[in-house]
């Protein structure tokens, strides 16, 4: 399929850009979008929640009362899990929460998320451009020109562009990435994708 191409100014620049069939109109397969981002979330984990269990926690092993003719169960020492401040039973402990995903479902997924933002016509592609110095003010301004203010952005790049990344890191619901770093989660993020003309070439060959 074929796109239109804008400038900043948010001009029809006439040229079209082509986006691969394969890549951004397949059918989206929703089980492996989520597992792909089930990955995501959980490599971001740390993974370092601990609690206590009963000999860990600080307290005497005293035995608290004799073992038979109370009338209740016997708790054995304060550190008990059925008494105020004992221990916790079956408490978390630290794990790793990282799991394996295989290279073409997560190739399946990435471009299956592609293919749902042009569906929903949530694709803006806008020839190469770049700032002479970090300008809030001036990423701002194309962003209104092209007409997408106030919607969640992600500006994908070629390459690492320090000064675009630099105006934009400060607009809420903005972010920036590279074809190299662009994953199912960023995609499916963001509301709107803005891909720099010589992005393409990159994206048609996920």
């Amino acid at each position: 399929m074929e796109i239109s191409v804008y400038n900043i100014k948010g001009e029809d620049t006439g040229k079209k850009v082509t986006l691969k069939d394969g890549v951004f109109g397949i059918e989206p397969n929703d089980h492996v979008i989520y597992l792909d981002v089930k990955q995501h979330m959980a490599n971001k984990r740390q993974g370092t929640a601990k609690s206590k269990e009963r000999s860990e926690v600080s307290g005497s092993t005293r035995k608290l009362g004799r073992q038979k003719g109370g009338g209740g169960a016997r708790r054995g020492d304060i550190n008990s899990p059925v008494l105020v401040g004992g221990g916790r039973v079956f408490g978390p402990k630290p794990r790793d929460y990282s799991f394996k995903l295989n290279k073409k479902e997560k190739a399946l997924a990435r471009k299956s998320a592609l293919s749902y933002k042009v569906r929903e016509d949530a694709i803006t592609v806008v020839e190469d451009f770049t700032f002479e110095a970090p300008k809030t003010k001036e990423f701002l301004t194309v962003v209104k020109n092209l007409k997408i203010d106030g919607k969640k952005l992600l500006v994908v790049l070629p390459e690492n562009n320090d000064n675009i990344f630099l105006s934009a890191r400060n607009v809420q619901k903005t972010k920036v990435t590279t074809v190299s770093e662009l994953n199912t989660y960023k995609v499916l993020d963001a509301a709107h994708l803005v891909v720099l003309e010589s992005s393409v070439s990159a994206l048609n060959n996920f």
